[in-house]
């Protein structure tokens, strides 16, 4: 990940927009704010992945706590919704 301050950043703005395609850039302020620069198709990605770790807990976190039921195969209620009547 690359450093870089405000000031650097709009004098050499095209080099680090081309550099944030392959890498994460850190935008520090005097102040201590930092801010991340970085590809939307990385960015895109990543939410992605947040979104799917984000229900696989809750699906754990449903296990763990017991709201779930027994899938019974041979009962066919699963499949129920779908017979014709």
């Amino acid at each position: 990940m690359q450093n870089v301050n405000p000031k650097k950043l709009r004098a050499e703005l095209k080099d680090y927009l081309d550099l944030a395609s392959s890498e994460v850039i850190r935008i520090q302020r005097r102040s201590g704010e930092n801010y991340i620069l970085m590809n939307e198709t990385n960015y895109s990605k990543m939410q992605n992945e947040i979104m799917s770790l984000q229900k696989r807990l809750l699906g754990m976190s449903e296990i763990v706590d017991g709201n779930i039921e027994e899938h019974n195969p041979k009962s066919g209620s699963r499949l129920k919704r779908f017979k014709k009547k």
